[in-house]
């Protein structure tokens, strides 16, 4: 009984809290309701605050208006560069040719008569003078036929004294009418025959003293005499073709360089005046100068398979640093330009429109200049226009820059500020 009473006591309290599903459906609706009440009333509002912008926007706009802050600008870039000034000097302009050193003079010394050397007189590869004693013949055999040459002439004069005498003794008795005229015109020709053997004999001496001075081998030339071809006790034979020893002529030497046709008016205007060209030889790698000389002469035909032309210069070659076809690099000195503005080449870089540098502002930073640029000698180049006195162009780290670029100066290396000084003096 206790139980049923519990049961009915539940089912009240729990049917007092909930609702029956009709309540729930009636709840439902009127959310729903409510929720669309609630955008109608904001939409009108908008549409309201819209259609009356005009009254109320320009006092809100001031406060709506404000801006974020700007950004923080980052730090301008400074690009390292190495600059170098814009002198002023005298700019000389050279012609390069490939060439090679010709001697004047080659001689092959030979021996003019046959027998035994005796005696080598020179080293090998020593400088020797004309006249010097190079080599001796053994001169005993020459020595007696010159003997017997002046013993043949000792007789013959005898006999030319002895027929003069005679035709003297003719002619006074000729005078006495005692002998004949065919007498005295008899031995006038005998003494006539004696006069041709005296002279005859007297060319048998003289040739025989000439083949005894060809025993002394001398040297035709000055020059570095080669190395020794034939050793002492050696029979020798009259102008045989290897020879003793070759002598070649340094002092001087020429050089034969060629140079493309088209610079040929350029150097032909410079020489017609009479003016000397001068001209440098340098070594195959163009670092170390052998000589200075002048330009001696201008072949007078273009090589048609090369387009070149062969020029000729003369070296007084004082060190002896050209040797006969050593291989060189020959400068011809054909124009200098009197005070021009010159850059390093390095400075000038090149554009579509025109070639342009760099140049550094007081304020370290850097300017695009156009220039109008002369001749490049080397590693200088001229500039016609475009720039003044002292300014400092950029030479290296041009690749990074840009107009009104922020820039730091650095050293120059070491071989560059070298380069720099060698030009200096060169100018002066």
């Amino acid at each position: 009984m206790s139980s049923n009473a519990a049961s009915v006591s539940n089912e009240a309290s729990s049917g007092g809290a909930s609702l029956s599903p009709p309540d729930v459906r009636d709840a439902t609706r009127s959310s729903f309701w409510w929720t669309v009440l609630t955008w109608l009333v904001l939409g009108a509002l908008a549409a309201g605050a819209w259609h009356y912008r005009a009254m109320w926007w320009p006092t809100v706009a001031p406060y709506l208006s404000l801006k974020a802050p700007a950004p923080k600008k980052p730090d301008e870039r400074v690009t390292p560069v190495v600059t170098a000034t814009v002198r002023q000097r005298d700019l000389n302009l050279y012609l390069n040719g490939l060439g090679t050193a010709t001697p004047f003079k080659t001689v092959t010394v030979r021996s003019r008569v046959e027998g035994e050397l005796v005696k080598i007189a020179f080293v090998e590869g020593q400088m020797v003078n004309e006249g010097d004693l190079l080599a001796e013949i053994d001169p005993r055999a020459f020595e007696v036929q010159r003997d017997q040459a002046e013993a043949q002439l000792a007789r013959d004069e005898a006999a030319l004294k002895s027929v003069n005498l005679t035709l003297t003794r003719y002619k006074d008795l000729l005078s006495s009418k005692t002998i004949a005229q065919q007498q005295v015109d008899d031995q006038t020709a005998l003494v006539q025959q004696a006069e041709g053997a005296l002279r005859a004999d007297q060319a048998l001496v003289a040739n025989a003293k000439l083949q005894l001075s060809y025993c002394r081998i001398e040297a035709p030339i000055s020059g570095r005499i080669g190395l020794r071809l034939v050793d002492e006790g050696n029979i020798v034979r009259a102008n045989e073709a290897t020879g003793l020893a070759v002598i070649t002529q340094l002092q001087p030497i020429a050089v034969v360089f060629t140079i493309p046709q088209d610079d040929i008016a350029r150097v032909q205007l410079q020489s017609r005046d009479g003016r000397v060209l001068e001209v440098d030889a340098y070594d195959r790698d163009f670092k170390l100068k052998l000589a200075s000389g002048t330009l001696a002469a201008i072949d007078n035909q273009v090589d048609p398979q090369t387009g070149t032309v062969r020029l000729k210069a003369v070296f007084a070659n004082a060190d002896g640093l050209l040797f006969p076809n050593q291989f060189v690099n020959a400068r011809l000195l054909v124009e200098t330009q009197s005070n021009v503005l010159v850059v390093p080449s390095a400075a000038v870089q090149r554009r579509p429109a025109s070639p342009f540098v760099y140049v550094v502002q007081a304020d370290e930073t850097v300017e695009l200049r156009s220039v109008v640029i002369g001749p490049t000698e080397g590693i200088e180049t001229s500039i016609v226009s475009g720039l003044e006195l002292g300014e400092a162009v950029v030479t290296e780290g041009i690749d990074k820059l840009q107009p009104k670029a922020k820039v730091s100066l650095r050293e120059a290396p070491v071989k560059d500020k070298q380069q720099e000084r060698g030009k200096e003096q060169s100018g002066k």
